[in-house]
Formats: structure tokens, sequence, C-alpha cells
């Protein structure tokens, strides 16, 4: 395995089933844009998340599965749409759920997330890979 597969993300619908990208796209659901960085001894995944707060991720590993999930409750202004005229209403919240394949290169203790700006930031450091090794030939 790779860090191209990284790449390889798997999508949950809003109802919690499993779906292609093109069933999620119809129902109007698009997942949060994600960029993923190679750095020498690391990777990093950016994951823009506007309007939601640290409180509201939620991140799980396992195996070599990294899972980051939200569940957006209902907003007051969501709750009083009945009431409220609204001239124009392109804002949505959902709820998403997306996973990676992380590299077997990474170390798993040391991946660490940070929130900022809308922006979920999480590192993942990379194994330390042993120096090449001279071998001694003795002559028999």
């Amino acid at each position: 395995m790779n860090e191209l597969s990284l790449f390889n993300s798997l999508f949950d619908d809003v109802f919690g089933c499993n779906s292609t990208p093109s069933v999620l796209y119809r129902t109007g659901f698009t997942a949060p844009k994600v960029d993923v960085i190679e750095e020498d001894n690391a990777y990093r995944l950016e994951m823009e998340l506007p309007g939601r707060s640290e409180n509201d991720i939620n991140i799980e590993l396992n195996h070599d599965n990294l899972t980051i999930a939200s569940k957006e409750e209902e907003k007051t202004e969501k709750k009083d749409k009945k009431t409220k005229k609204y001239l124009l209403n392109e804002r949505h919240y959902s709820n998403f759920s997306r996973s990676f394949t992380i590299p077997n290169d990474v170390d798993s203790d040391s991946i660490a997330a940070s929130f900022k700006n809308g922006v979920l930031t999480v590192s993942m450091q990379k194994k330390a890979s042993a120096a090449p090794k001279q071998i001694e030939v003795i002559a028999g």
C-alpha cells in the first residue's frame, strides 16, 4: 500500500448507508473537500468544515482506516425555518462520514488533529525507516 491509498475514500450517505458518490450527489449531499499532502517525514490531511467546531468532529482509527465524521445538530434557524420567510436559502447542514486508508508507513501513535478557521488538519508522522546496512563479505 502506498501514499496514494489516502485517496481511496469511502463515502457514507446521510442515512448511514454505504452508497456510491453519484447517489450522494443526487440527494444534495456533498462530502467535505480534502487535500492530502506528503511531506518528507509526514502526511497531512486538510478538510474544509465551515460552520463546525472541534466539538462537532469525531476521528477514529480502526486498523488502517481513519474515519472522520460529524453529526450536525439541527440549528435553531432550521427549527424556525417554517416561521421565517427566506428570500434565499443556500446553506445546508448535514451529517457526513469519510474513511481513508492510511499508508503502512504511518506511525499510528503519532496521529494528531487540530482545528482552526473551519479547517481540520490531521498530521500523520511516517515511521522511521531503517538505514541501509552494509554487509561484510568474508572470504571462506
